[in-house]
This record gives C-alpha cells, sequence and structure tokens, in this order.
C-alpha cells in the first residue's frame, strides 16, 4: 500500500471547468482548501440563470467563506476564443496556472440516428475540443517553468457495450461514451509528450454515479442516498491526490475515484470501476 500523497497546495494557482456545480464545485473547494488559488469557469454565474441549481457565485462564496482563495470567470468553453480569455483572466488575477481541471461537460442522451447535427458539434466542442485547447494554452507556463499538471475528468461511459448481440437498445449515450474514450487516449498520448518537460496529465472517472443535479436531472440517479452512487467529495478528493503526487506516480494514470483514494489510504472500503468491475482499456496500462 503507498503512503497518502495528499499535500498543500498552496500558492498553486488551479483552472477548474464546470465549477458552478457537481463535481467541478467539489473540486474548487477542495483545492481552495489545499490553498490553491483556483478560478472557478463556468457559465453560470449567478443561480437562476441556468435551470438546475448552482453558481460560480456560489461556489465562490462558499470558498471565501472558509478562508479560501477563489474568483469567478464566466465562460463557455465551446468557444475557442472564450478559452483563451480564461486562461489570459488566470495570468492577469493570479498569475500562470498550475493545475487544469478539466471538468466541464455537456451531456446529450440522444440516439444516433435522430441526434441533430449542431448538438454533435456542440458537445465535441465542449467535451473534446476544450480539454486539447484549454491543455495547449496552459502548456507553455507549465513547460517553462518544468511544472504543472493537467487532470481530465472521464467517465465509465468511456467503456463500450462490447460485442452483441444486446438484449436491450442503447439509451443514446454513444456521443458521449466516444468523447470519453478519445478523451481517456488523449490523455495518455499528452502525457508522453510533456513529460520530459515536468508536466504530469491524467485522468480520472468516478467510480459509481456521483450525486449532482445533472445526475438527478438526466435520471442517473435516484438522490444522494442512492445506494448506487457516490458521494461527490470522492472525485473532488481524487483530483487533489492527482495534483498533489509525484510526477512518477501519475503521469498518464487513467484511474477511478474509489480505486485511487483506497490505494492511498484515503477510504477504507472502494466499490465500482476499478474495484469490482475492470475500467476501460486506458485505465489497464
Amino acid at each position: 500500500m503507498a503512503d497518502s500523497g495528499m499535500e498543500s497546495l498552496e500558492g498553486k494557482v488551479a483552472i477548474v471547468t464546470g465549477a458552478s456545480r457537481g463535481i467541478g464545485r467539489a473540486t474548487a473547494l477542495e483545492l481552495a482548501g489545499a490553498g490553491a488559488r483556483v478560478i472557478a469557469a463556468a457559465r453560470t454565474m449567478e443561480e437562476g440563470d441556468h435551470p438546475l441549481a448552482g453558481s460560480l457565485a456560489t461556489t465562490v462564496d462558499e470558498i471565501r467563506q472558509v478562508g479560501g482563495e477563489a474568483s469567478p470567470v464566466a465562460v463557455d468553453v465551446s468557444d475557442p476564443e472564450a478559452c483563451r480569455r480564461l486562461v489570459d483572466e488566470t495570468r492577469q488575477i493570479y498569475g500562470p496556472c498550475d493545475i487544469l481541471v478539466n471538468n466541464a461537460a455537456l451531456t446529450y442522451f440522444i440516439p444516433i440516428e435522430t441526434l441533430p447535427l449542431n448538438r454533435w458539434m456542440r458537445s465535441m466542442a465542449v467535451n473534446v475540443h476544450a480539454p486539447f485547447l484549454l491543455s495547449q494554452l496552459v502548456l507553455p507556463d507549465m513547460t517553462a517553468r518544468r511544472s504543472g499538471r493537467i487532470i481530465n475528468v472521464s467517465s465509465g461511459a468511456a467503456i463500450g457495450p462490447g460485442r452483441g448481440p444486446y438484449e436491450q437498445r442503447g439509451r443514446g449515450g454513444t456521443l458521449y461514451g466516444l468523447e470519453k474514450a478519445a478523451l481517456e487516449r488523449f490523455t495518455q498520448g499528452l502525457a508522453q509528450e510533456v513529460f520530459h518537460q515536468g508536466v504530469g496529465v491524467a485522468a480520472v472517472s468516478p467510480s459509481l454515479v456521483v450525486v449532482t443535479p445533472g445526475t438527478e436531472h438526466h435520471g442517473l440517479v435516484s438522490g444522494p442516498d442512492d445506494p448506487r452512487a457516490e458521494p461527490v467529495e470522492y472525485m473532488a478528493r481524487a483530483i487533489h491526490l492527482l495534483a498533489s503526487l509525484p510526477l512518477e506516480d501519475m503521469v498518464g494514470l487513467v484511474t477511478y475515484s474509489q480505486a485511487l483514494l483506497k490505494q492511498y489510504r484515503l477510504i477504507e472500503t472502494a466499490r465500482g470501476l476499478g474495484v469490482a468491475r475492470p475500467g476501460s482499456g486506458y485505465s489497464q496500462m
């Protein structure tokens, strides 16, 4: 068993996308609690701007109430110019980015046969193109200092259904699954490219469905007490761990929240992907 790698992130600058609710909000709180100066990025600045509960204003207020440091940047990461503005504003507010958490996601559960082209393109822009562009934008500062971490939030959806025949029809998750599979391949490819420049890249997925406003909206969980789910804090702690581990221990890792936390003795028991069931092919490499 490895010893816990959770360390202070004092003085580090972190960008967390999708920070208005769910995993992004919990991650922003976690990293700020460890001393990072957090740029909380998302589309929703104020409560009521989105049908689901959660906003950047709420996330940042929660961080500041407990003595953390955070600033909101309203941004639509599907827009390349907005991604550039996000990184530029981060430099202006806190300085160069040390930790990039690509968490923002857009999900449509629509079968391919009826999926509108504009939704395909927009989903790809958020889930695939934005992690590429934001990584590209922060890398010059990271490689110049030979230090930095890029952590991509993946999903068990990256694991395909396997060969047929099939008893049940898919529920329309083909697009999201291919995007997360692509993100995991991107993670390891980029990790190999920048390892010798001192930058670590990894990906982490929930071991079980996380209870968030989004997963409740899509009917993936029934509520906070759903036995099929895990606390959102597990993903936040796993991301903190990946951000603080030595480069050699995290680079190219494609892993799962509970498996990682149990390995480093941050939880006693673990369930789900990476524990009771194998993960994606990339998590085995």
